[in-house]
């Protein structure tokens, strides 16, 4: 069985799904035919605000494969395929860009030598979020032909192990944050009935080796019930707040956690502004060079439970997508700004009385 790439969303293209997109007016790419791809340098404003940041704060993207990131992230112009061959490093060298997304192993595995050559490319306290494979996590695969049919390792716990959680904490090494297993919407069988999912999920959980840390997001709100979390908590697994159509709101989930799953990290993977479609965002905010419609409940939201996290001695992993508000980098360094703001002032008590409800 074969697996295909969904339609391209404009964040996986570095791993092998090409999108096309519109013709830049930007100045031609920089760098020629050498790998080499070099660091913007970093705003006064970026640089202040990272000095201030507790270092257990994780901010980044989802990829780094933007050419509209030229003076954001790299000091120019250079091609979707030259940045995600060479772009990382240079990535890394921002001072607010202290972790990174690999959504490639979504698709298919990889190998330990692949996560090793990442992990080469970044400073020691870089801290990579992996996604597990869609055959873990989805109950059903499509092959080339487009024929659906169930998948052999679903919810596996020994393919898991061989062929994404060895390979990568083994060539990641420290520089491995949550392995983050998405689970893709279910279907009725499941929400119309969610314990038996759930049980499932237990059981999946409970023999996957120790010291490392996973974290389970979903995309059916009705899977969120009680048992749920109590099945998380028990297998030491977080819960990963994810922006999506189908979801409640960032500010929501935080709600929920706070609730049912309070001691833990906290995993957030902001992906999608409120309102849109993947698509539709792609296109309206392409290049995503800057911030075109803000999300200031999410902000707020998350930036809440990054200073309660931090003040619990807990560390924090956010990851954005450009599809948020405009601009992944950008959105960051918003958040942390008010990250900053939060920890030397109390939080917006409009906010506050919205993550207690």
């Amino acid at each position: 069985m074969v697996m295909t790439a969904p339609p391209s969303n404009g964040d996986t293209d570095l791993f092998g799904f090409p999108v096309s997109a519109p013709a830049s007016n930007k100045t031609p790419e920089k760098g020629g035919r050498s790998g080499r791809v070099a660091a913007a340098t970093p705003s006064a404003n970026a640089a202040r605000i990272a000095d201030a940041l507790p270092p257990q704060v994780y901010l980044g993207t989802s990829s780094w494969s933007f050419p509209g990131w030229a003076g954001l992230v790299y000091d120019g112009v250079y091609t979707e395929s030259k940045l995600a061959r060479h772009g990382l490093g240079a990535y890394a060298q921002h001072p607010l860009l202290r972790t990174v997304s690999i959504d490639r192993t979504f698709y298919a595995p990889l190998s330990e030598k692949d996560f090793a050559d990442y992990a080469a490319q970044v400073p020691e306290h870089f801290r990579f979020v992996t996604k597990a494979p869609m055959a873990i996590t989805s109950s059903y695969l499509r092959d080339d032909d487009g024929k659906f049919s169930d998948s052999p390792f679903y919810l596996d716990a020994e393919y898991a192990v061989n062929e994404f959680i060895a390979p990568c904490t083994n060539g990641l090494l420290t520089k491995s944050g949550p392995l983050v297993f998405q689970f893709p919407p279910q279907g009725k069988r499941h929400t119309s009935n969610p314990d038996p999912f759930i049980n499932r999920l237990y059981r999946f959980l409970n023999v996957l080796p120790l010291g490392i840390h996973y974290a389970v997001e979903v995309r059916d709100p009705e899977l969120l019930t009680d048992r749920f979390f109590k099945c998380l908590s028990a297998t030491n697994a977080m819960f990963c707040i994810a922006s999506h159509a189908r979801m409640p709101s960032p500010a929501e989930q935080i709600a929920m956690m706070r609730t049912h799953h309070n001691d833990t990290a906290l995993v957030c993977r902001w992906s999608l502004h409120a309102g849109f479609r993947y698509e539709d965002a792609k296109s309206r905010y392409y290049p995503f060079d800057k911030i075109v419609d803000e999300d200031i409940p999410s902000r707020e939201a998350i930036a809440s439970a990054i200073v309660a996290a931090a003040s619990a001695g807990k560390p924090s992993f956010v990851t954005i997508n450009n599809k948020a508000e405009g601009s992944a980098p950008l959105s960051v360094e918003r958040l942390a700004e008010l990250v900053v703001a939060y920890r030397t002032g109390p939080p917006n008590p409009k906010n506050d009385k919205t993550q207690a409800s």
